[in-house]
């Protein structure tokens, strides 16, 4: 029996090292990015550019942009800085309500329809960077949710939920795509490739973490294979 996963895509160093992790794990692996009128829109091409040059199966790119209408952010409205300071309600302004909700719900409804029986994403709770819905638990209640909504098994697979950083680019590099994860992703809130802007949040959290792998290889990859 063929096995199959999809891979909620978004052309990121987290999404990307789950994919090519799970092209050794799957026979067939399946991609889904979603456009939902985002800031940092050139993952999306990022994405489709690394999806057919790692060879998914297939690669679906979802309008979304309902989540847009609905959800206000600084990646969701250009009027509104990304910013390190905590909304009203202590959240990050690059919080996007509902995303992952909706990710993983349509996801879910794609894995039906083509006999996938896992999806999986790169959420992470260790460094989340304060986002609600890259917790476990709500994972877990939302592989419930489908299974149950669905009437069928469906296991939402979270790779990098208990990883840092530093143990992230130390997975990317045990697959021998260090430079690829490093010079091709998109994971800077601002949209720019590789190395990024270097203020945001997310390039903070890459660029400390790739520093502490680049120091302590041995040490990060021992701690990687004992997790």
């Amino acid at each position: 029996m063929t096995s199959k996963a999809i891979v909620v895509f978004s052309g990121g160093q987290d999404s990307t090292t789950c994919l090519i992790q799970a092209l050794t794990q799957y026979d067939e692996v399946h991609g889904i990015t979603f456009d939902y009128g985002q800031r940092h829109r050139q993952e999306i091409e990022i994405a489709q550019s690394l999806g057919q040059k790692l060879g998914l199966a297939s690669h679906k790119v979802l309008d979304v942009s309902l989540l847009n209408e609905l959800a206000i952010s600084s990646l969701t409205r250009d009027n509104i800085p990304v910013s390190h300071t905590l909304m009203d309600n202590g959240l990050p302004n690059t919080f996007v309500p509902g995303r992952n909700i909706l990710f993983l719900t349509l996801a879910g409804i794609y894995a039906y329809q083509i006999g996938a029986d896992a999806v999986i994403t790169g959420v992470c709770e260790t460094d989340f960077s304060g986002y609600p819905d890259c917790r476990n638990d709500f994972v877990k209640a939302m592989e419930l949710a489908l299974t149950q909504g669905m009437d069928r098994d469906l296991a939402l697979i979270t790779p990098l939920m208990w990883l840092d950083k530093a143990e992230t680019w130390a997975l990317a590099d045990k697959y021998n795509a260090l430079s690829l994860i490093r010079d091709e992703t998109l994971t800077c809130y601002n949209g720019i490739k590789g190395s990024g802007c270097g203020t945001c949040r997310a390039c903070e959290l890459r660029r400390c973490g790739l520093s502490t792998y680049l120091d302590n290889k041995k040490a990060v990859l021992q701690r990687l294979e004992q997790k």
